[in-house]
């Protein structure tokens, strides 16, 4: 069978990123024993310590945080996409790698010198079930590095076959959720929201049995750790307070050193999470994203978005916007999504309590003070970024009721969320008000605000060019929409991978208007609306 054509490049780095595959014929639904998979898993064991220079100080941890597990090798992989540009900035030394190792190394057939791969122990809140033990059952930590500005990353494979934790799963990945996570999660690191990166993206020439049988797939994750606050779960339910603290220490060295002298750092570990998370909510819901899974179990405690699952982006806006098929009842809909991180990290601060150096009922109410003070972040952070979606320079107490009026209408009129702010932005720069008032059914309303607005503008020193200039910067004219996602699947599943390229193109600079992607800034006709989102697993 043919593969992949070959990347005739010689440095892989200076290119945006590195497409190694655009049409081509997957491999057989078949799989290949084990036994016969070749080559081995020591196949860059010998001369290779400058591949990856791993330091990994998760590995270092206690055995219980952990099972040593290898990646299940494949039968026959092949490299979707390599991103050149993330390797670099991880200082990994990739290049005499040519597409066909490459593949190896990421469907975890061949594992370089100083990887020390393990599955992680975590338990977590699913839906508001406790679940006292998940751990990653098809993912596999392979190790850590040192980046080019010195902060410590994991690096994993996602979808590398069963763990001690797969709880009779496969421990796969299906071909569709890792496109749908690299195309998300690169797409998110350009929006410039904190994020797990995509590295590579490998077929396994193997099924994936689901609801059908799927061509499979691994995913190559890179985070700044994967510690969740399932993670802390984990060892608080066994009663192990050991346990508890020497992770505790590990995350303050890894995520917080500033920390590290307080003579009772937990309460102050709490707070410190907790204001990641609220400036991440606050992000997520100035692009209208909605997580779709927000378990205790996909929190990290780095202030990370992580497991793009069934993740989605709003068109139409509407607070009470669910695409999970899982998520009955609205759970994690896109306007709870800031009740349910506080949720979160209550159960986070519960974990923390027997660590605490005061009496029980002085660090619980320690803690309910600082769950509050994450509420007020978060309104802060929200209000900051939807005063810089509107244009609004400075502080004025009608801010918030004009940002919420607006969404009123926005909600009304079922009014695009990413193309109503854009329009807006142009208006303020000095462009006609037809574009933006086609936006609401409510015509007279939107009028209406359209004068409050300007009456609140009226004080901004800013030339009209400037604040649309500033305006523009906040407000993408590209986000991933969930029907170009589902183009992108299904022309994947059929060996096509044209799409997927195009899509990061077009995802890589979404502040920009770039007339060879303006069909990517278009909102689904209604034949094409995407009514529900699917896990994977």
């Amino acid at each position: 069978m043919r593969g992949p054509p070959k990347n005739g490049r010689k440095n892989p780095r200076k290119s945006e990123g590195r497409p190694l595959s655009t049409t081509y014929r997957l491999p057989r639904l078949q799989a290949t024993p084990y036994s016969e998979c070749l080559p081995s898993v020591h196949e860059f064991r010998e001369g290779d310590a400058s591949l990856i220079a791993f330091d990994n100080s998760y590995a270092r941890l206690p055995e219980r945080f952990f099972r040593p597990v290898q990646p299940r090798p494949v039968a026959a992989p092949r490299l979707i996409r390599f991103n050149a540009p993330l390797a670099d900035e991880l200082g990994l030394d990739l290049d005499a790698l040519d597409d066909d190792a490459l593949a190896r190394l990421f469907s975890g057939n061949a594992l370089p010198e100083g990887a020390l791969p393990v599955a992680m122990a975590y338990a977590g809140h699913q839906f508001g079930n406790f679940v006292p033990q998940l751990g990653d059952g098809r993912a596999v930590l392979l190790g850590e590095v040192l980046d080019r500005d010195g902060r410590r990353r994991d690096i994993q494979l996602k979808g590398a076959g069963e763990t001690p934790f797969s709880r009779q799963g496969d421990g796969r990945a299906a071909l569709g959720p890792v496109l749908r996570e690299y195309v998300v999660s690169e797409a998110m690191h350009a929006l410039g929201v904190p994020t797990t990166r995509a590295l590579a993206a490998v077929l396994t020439g193997e099924p994936v049995y689901r609801e059908t049988v799927l061509p499979g797939a691994i995913l190559t994750r890179v985070a700044a750790s994967h510690v969740r606050i399932g993670t802390f779960q984990y060892f608080a339910v066994r009663g192990d307070i050991d346990g508890l603290r020497a992770l505790a220490s590990h995350v303050i060295a890894r995520h917080y050193p500033e920390l590290a002298e307080f003579q009772d750092p937990y309460p102050a570990l709490f707070r410190a999470v907790a204001a990641r998370q609220a400036a991440l909510v606050a992000r997520w819901m100035s692009i209208g994203f909605i997580h779709g899974v927000m378990n205790t179990d996909n929190m990290t405690v780095s202030g990370e978005t992580i497991d793009f699952g069934p993740c989605a982006f709003l068109d139409e806006y509407d607070p009470r916007k669910v695409f999970s098929s899982i998520d009955q009842r609205g759970r994690y809909a896109y306007s709870n999504q800031p009740g349910i991180a506080q949720w979160n990290l209550a159960r986070f601060a519960e974990t923390l309590l027997p660590l605490m150096g005061g009496r029980e009922d002085e660090n619980v109410e320690a803690a309910n003070e600082a769950l509050a003070e994450f509420g007020r972040i978060f309104q802060v952070r929200w209000l900051e970024a939807f005063r810089a979606k509107l244009g609004l320079d400075g502080d004025e107490p009608e801010d918030l009721p004009l940002v919420n009026d607006f969404l009123a209408l926005m909600h009304r009129g079922e009014a695009d969320f990413t193309l109503t702010f854009r329009a807006l932005a142009k208006l303020a720069g000095g462009g006609p008000d037809a574009p933006l008032l086609a936006n609401f059914s409510d015509a007279e309303g939107a009028a209406d605000w359209l004068s409050r607005w300007r009456e609140r503008m009226s004080a901004d020193p800013r030339l009209p060019v400037e604040r649309q200039a500033a305006m523009e910067a906040v407000n993408p004219a590209v986000i991933p929409r969930n029907h170009r996602i589902e183009e992108v699947i299904a022309a994947g599943m059929a060996g096509d991978f044209a799409p997927f390229e195009r899509m990061l193109e077009a995802t890589a600079r979404p502040y920009e208007e770039r007339p060879e992607f303006s069909a990517f800034m278009e909102p689904p006709k209604p034949e094409e609306r995407v009514a529900r989102t699917f896990c994977g697993t």
